[in-house]
């Protein structure tokens, strides 16, 4: 599919998306169900031609744009005070393990919440034990990658959760201490509702992507090693 045919997201889907989150209960959910349908299928040929267009620049083992779609219903077993439906469409694309590490992302949501973001949600201990040792070992290259050019532009900080004080092992004076105390790694680009219904949205949102492959490259290097760079 060419770039003047890719699809966009269309207003009714961000409309559903506001209606839902004011009336975030079973029986609007259910008189509204074609309205529904309608919005997810506008989601899932976003998102296919979107993993289409990034398997171009990339190894992705995702199968399909439906596939990477979350679900819109919420768990409930352990929260019964949570509302039963998440105001929004998001979805992941994954990078083919364990050669390829990382993992793309995507949410859509109404009030200029949307945003793509790229990285690592839950490293394993191993993998975790790997990124901060390189980290102590190269923060130099962390730093050249993370204030590049083209990732800045389309960027802000790297952000995720952190531990509360360095990792034990490492200095407390450490000059990477705000990366050593990071056990979640990820990198964002909001949009607001009038860039997300825009035909160019797709390209951004693939632009964006593309961005991170330096990062995610390092990242694939340190994770597939074995700590002595092997």
């Amino acid at each position: 599919m060419s770039k003047s045919t890719a699809p966009v997201i269309m207003p009714g889907t961000l409309r559903f998306l506001s209606d839902l989150e004011v009336h975030n209960e079973k029986p609007w959910f259910e008189a509204n169900k074609v309205h529904y349908r309608s919005a997810q299928s506008n989601m899932i040929a976003f998102a296919d031609v979107l993993l289409e267009r990034m398997r171009v620049h990339d190894r992705i083992s995702t199968p399909s744009g439906a596939k990477s779609l979350m679900r819109i219903y919420t768990d409930q077993r352990f929260h019964k005070d949570k509302p039963p439906y998440a105001p929004r469409f998001g979805g992941r694309l994954v990078r083919t393990k364990p050669a390829y590490r990382g993992g793309y992302f995507y949410r859509i949501q109404p009030g200029d919440r949307s945003h793509v973001t790229c990285g690592f949600t839950g490293p394993v201990a191993e993998d975790l034990r790997l990124i901060r040792q390189d980290i102590d070992h190269d923060h130099a290259t962390w730093r050249k990658i993370l204030r590049s050019k083209d990732l800045r532009a389309h960027f802000g900080e790297l952000f995720g959760e952190e531990v509360a004080t360095i990792p034990r092992g490492y200095r407390k004076d450490h000059p990477a201490a705000d990366l050593l105390r990071k056990r979640q790694f990820l990198l964002r680009r909001t949009f607001t509702d009038k860039e997300v219904l825009a035909a160019s949205f797709l390209d951004e949102a693939v632009t964006t992507f593309c961005t991170v492959r330096p990062w995610f490259d390092h990242m694939t290097a340190v994770l597939t090693s074995d700590g002595n760079g092997e």
